[in-house]
């Protein structure tokens, strides 16, 4: 990112499998400058793509884990990342895609997108699983063909919030949410896909005032998959098969320590999303993070390897997103 400046400081996690000790760097962002600042990442960035520097590829040319690893978001904005985590036999799966031949990212195809029990033409694409991207941007035509077919299903009439990026809101004639059109996409092989929460609900003092489908237009005809798409899901990148995979599950079930407590000041309250988190082509942390940096580096978040006794080891990393949004 041109004129953006990240400098940090690094926190070593240590592991110890069969007398080996593993030591792994982790930087944390701690002085932001450019669009780091602005709401890109506030507390910096972890590594996780495929590239030989990142995080993953490290663990795994040490020999310690497998070349994978898994993210889960909870409905909270908190998430957990296992490394090594190949997932559950019961998860369903579709192959991560090169670009000009070389896998340089993860990217998934989507055969057809679905709004309830209505599978949609035209709305196939390419699209980057970005867990670094709040929101998801579709292309224009599957874009278009979905969002017209969500504003025919959903009870609700057409609004306008301030600040909102997005084109399809609606109000909400009582203090709670209504019943939204389930989204699912579909893969190959019949994998489905189906997104807990598509919607971004906006909240008064006496409850529900309103919500949008939490999507937008790309620019181009590749798609970004973001973080509101992940959510309810332990999502595994498996490197070593390139495939992504994904199961049900709620981040607590995963667990294999006890979560962080959460510090007096934060709240309830559902802030919108930063201008950077709304360019199609801005990656940036989770709604509620974006632009809200702590005065001081933080230390919430927890680093703990965990050895099990058949000598498979995760290194478990819980995010604990510095917010007001709990």
């Amino acid at each position: 990112m041109q004129g953006a400046i990240s400098f940090g400081f690094p926190v070593i996690a240590y592991s110890v499998l069969r007398c080996r000790r593993v030591t792994i760097p982790i930087w944390c962002g701690m002085k932001q400058s450019g669009g780091y600042l602005d709401g890109v990442a506030p507390d910096g960035l972890i590594g996780l793509g495929p590239g030989e520097s990142s995080v993953p590829s490290l663990l795994a040319k040490s020999g310690l884990i497998h070349d994978s690893f898994s993210l889960c978001f909870d409905e909270d904005d908190s998430g957990r990342i296992f490394f090594g985590d190949q997932g559950p036999t019961t998860q369903q799966s579709t192959s991560f895609l090169p670009l000009d031949g070389i896998y340089s990212t993860y990217v998934i195809g989507v055969e057809t997108c679905c709004i309830g029990n209505s599978c949609l033409k035209m709305t196939s694409f390419k699209a980057q699983v970005d867990s670094g991207t709040s929101f998801t941007f579709l292309p224009g035509h599957a874009y278009g063909t979905l969002a017209e077919e969500f504003d025919q299903q959903v009870n609700a009439s057409r609004s306008s919030f301030e600040g909102s990026p997005w084109e399809y809101c609606y109000v909400s004639s009582s203090q709670e949410l209504p019943k939204v059109p389930i989204l699912t996409i579909m893969f190959q092989q019949n994998n489905s896909f189906v997104v807990v929460d598509p919607v971004f609900v906006f909240y008064g003092n006496q409850g529900v005032i309103g919500f949008c489908l939490a999507i937008q237009p790309a620019e181009g005809d590749m798609g970004t998959i973001g973080q509101n798409f992940m959510t309810g899901y332990r999502l595994v990148f498996d490197r070593e098969n390139k495939k992504l995979a994904w199961s049900p599950s709620n981040c607590q079930d995963l667990s294999l320590g006890k979560r962080m407590p959460l510090s007096p000041n934060e709240t309830s309250s559902n802030p919108l999303p930063t201008d950077e988190q709304q360019r199609t082509n801005g990656h940036a942390v989770a709604p509620a993070v974006a632009g809200r940096a702590p005065h001081k580096p933080s230390a919430a978040s927890s680093r703990m390897i965990t050895c099990r006794k058949h000598w498979h080891c995760f290194l478990f990393l819980l995010l604990q997103l510095v917010s007001p949004f709990y």
